[in-house]
């Protein structure tokens, strides 16, 4: 295959994306990207604004356009669809040009982890109990209105890294790769 597979894992906060998209870059050892938002709010020391949202979201895509060549497979820590969802839960509204990026996007999975794992609480996170509930139907609201292919996680550990890695072998196959 000539061109890179794009696998994002999203879903709302404390659901182990970050140990997920590590330990699928491992097994398929490829490249993954870290969640940009987290390491930019952490530097901060002071509260978001509008604008830093905007600021992670351009991030986003210019890490996206920094793919190697002759990348394989590449697993995205969140992406610009959290992005999205986070300006209209905080701010009512999101610019029109991420719209458009999310349009011309070319991401052919993303893995929505479960709420099923407990809410850990860290100097980062903002949203635990019903909170993540609204957030992670927001998410799979908005896969669904781009069209985008994607699939629950669950469980918890080696099994919710077993069944993730179950989906990315099912898409493979159907593209011919493995």
């Amino acid at each position: 295959m000539d061109r890179t597979i794009k696998i994002v894992i999203t879903g709302a906060e404390s659901t182990g994306k970050s140990i997920l998209s590590e330990a699928l870059s491992d097994h398929y050892s490829q490249p993954w990207i870290p969640e940009l938002a987290r390491d930019y709010v952490e530097k901060l020391g002071r509260h978001y604004t509008y604008q830093d949202i905007e600021l992670i979201a351009r991030l986003q895509i210019d890490e996206e356009q920094k793919i190697a060549p002759g990348t394989s497979l590449l697993f995205f820590d969140t992406w610009l669809i959290i992005t999205k969802v986070w300006f209209e839960f905080v701010y009512g509204k999101s610019p029109e040009w991420l719209h458009e990026s999310i349009l011309k996007s070319s991401i052919d999975l993303f893995l929505v982890c479960d709420i099923d794992i407990p809410w850990v609480s860290d100097p980062v996170r903002e949203n635990g109990g019903e909170t993540r509930e609204i957030l992670q139907k927001m998410y799979i609201t908005q896969l669904e209105s781009y069209g985008f292919n994607y699939k629950i996680i669950s469980g918890e550990g080696e099994m919710r890294t077993h069944n993730a890695i179950s989906y990315v072998d099912d898409l493979l196959k159907s593209l011919g790769v493995k």
